[in-house]
């Protein structure tokens, strides 16, 4: 059984991406794996101030310790326990939309305040990438997934290990009966 962190980064509630987000951790469940979801949009997360405090010795010897939490110096919002999950996940799988071919400005701040795991002991290894767009050409989430891999390969231990894209949704809704709801749960069912 692994630990599965499914991170849905979008700013609407109801979004596309959010429903790939819950069939990927109806998937994950369905296969007997621990599954925890939290939704950006109901987090304080403030921005990186490019600090690098967080991976001097001392703060890294914390994190390994349990107390990766407390790492950054921005005390004041939800990013702390978001860090520690991240670390403690076997498993992350992002969902975004793509906004101007990219991911959403949320899942970019989460992405860079994650960087006290850079120098921790983290334990995920898979990743996956989960994404909607109005467009729904091929190569609409190329440059999302490119900037996920980016992050990814500051990580030697993880591996990017699927990705499912639901083009020519827009509205919140749009993604009922899509196919990639599908392709999402089975993603999930198959960790």
């Amino acid at each position: 059984m692994s630990k599965v962190l499914v991170i849905s980064t979008s700013p609407r509630a109801n979004s596309n991406s959010d429903a790939l987000a819950d069939e990927f951790a109806r998937g994950a469940k369905d296969a007997g794996h621990e599954v925890e979801k939290i939704a950006i949009r109901e987090k304080n997360i403030q921005f990186c101030k490019g600090c690098l405090a967080c991976t001097t010795k001392n703060r890294t010897e914390e994190f390994n310790r349990g107390e990766g939490g407390k790492i950054c110096i921005i005390k004041n919002d939800d990013m702390g326990e978001i860090i520690q999950k991240m670390h403690d996940a076997d498993v992350i799988c992002w969902a975004t939309p793509i906004y101007y071919y990219e991911m959403s400005a949320q899942m970019k701040v989460v992405i860079d305040r994650g960087n006290p795991l850079y120098t921790s002991s983290y334990h995920f290894r898979d990743i996956y990438m989960l994404t909607s767009a109005a467009e729904d050409e091929a190569e609409v989430p190329q440059r999302a997934i490119a900037g996920l891999t980016g992050w990814i390969d500051c990580f030697e231990n993880a591996q990017l290990k699927g990705t499912v894209f639901a083009g020519g949704v827009s509205a919140p809704g749009d993604i009922k009966n899509h196919p990639s709801l599908k392709e999402a749960y089975t993603l999930g069912n198959k960790i």
